[in-house]
């Protein structure tokens, strides 16, 4: 029998422990690959387990399904030695959005100059961490040309859980905020299932784009496990009746090999905010 393959998640949902468990089926059913999971409850201890030593007093594993930022995480404190696996169709072309009510003060960008920005989670990429990073391109500093109200909700989730930017548009609709930034996943859920009246809010600005999660490999993983993993996911097919729950679940069709290069914005922003220092890895 081969090696069991440790995967860690994160579990930020409760139907989290679902997805894992039809995929841990998958692979031992139908790929014939002895994968099981281990779930956390933050992402810097999943990255903490990526990152351990042999005999480590922490849990150690051999691939983790990241977050964009704790990618990038893993990828700082290994030295650049973790090795990037397979991502989602729908990880490819992220953006934040800026959104204001309609008819209000906000229209531009500009236009929140000396006003108020709710943010998400501090360690979410889309709803905080890029948000200041790209307003700060456009010459528009925090604290300096805009104030910011932030919902540090779930933290150590990255914003997976939805909730701080369920606070930022109901701060946006009640007045507490001029303007909020949030994911274009979650602003497409608004106005295809009617979040909020239709035409309440307009979008003010939008992000470049930029990608999301990455299943990412220990620096000292078998290579040879490595592939067979990724090959056992780019097998799964949103045509199988089987397949498609679970891929639904997980909000996909389709695996797909590492596109690295979507990257660059939040690793500069997420240096540039602290999230790289202190090293919590390499646990001895």
């Amino acid at each position: 029998m081969s090696k069991t393959i440790w995967l860690g998640a994160v579990a930020y949902n409760p139907k989290v422990v679902t997805i894992w468990e039809g995929m841990r089926r998958y692979f031992h059913e139908e790929a014939q690959l002895p994968v099981e999971v281990v779930l956390f409850q933050s992402y810097e201890a999943q990255v903490e387990a990526l990152l351990a030593q042999p005999g480590a007093a922490v849990p150690r594993i051999d691939i983790a399904w990241n977050t964009n930022l704790a990618y990038l995480q893993a990828d700082e404190w290994s030295g650049h030695a973790c090795r990037a696996v397979a991502m989602r169709d729908t990880d490819l072309g992220w953006m934040t959005k800026i959104v204001a009510v309609t008819g209000g003060p906000i229209s531009t960008l500009s236009d929140l100059k000396n006003r108020t920005l709710a943010l998400g989670s501090r360690d979410s990429g889309h709803a905080a961490i890029l948000p200041v990073h790209f307003l700060g391109q456009q010459e528009m500093r925090e604290d300096v040309d805009y104030r910011t109200l932030r919902f540090n909700s779930d933290l150590g989730k990255h914003g997976d859980t939805g909730t701080s930017e369920v606070e930022v548009v109901r701060a946006v609709l009640d007045g507490r905020a001029d303007a909020g930034a949030i994911g274009s996943p979650f602003w497409k859920t608004v106005q295809s299932e009617r979040l909020v009246p239709e035409g309440a809010l307009l979008e003010v600005w939008s992000s470049p784009e930029y990608n999301h999660c990455m299943f990412t490999a220990r620096p000292d993983l078998d290579p040879e496990r490595e592939r067979r993993f990724a090959d056992a996911l780019a097998a799964m097919s949103y045509d199988n009746p089987v397949h498609r729950p679970i891929l639904e679940a997980e909000g996909l069709q389709r695996w797909l090999p590492p596109h690295v290069d979507g990257y660059d914005a939040l690793r500069r922003a997420a240096a540039e905010q602290g999230f790289f220092k202190p090293l919590l890895a390499k646990s001895a």
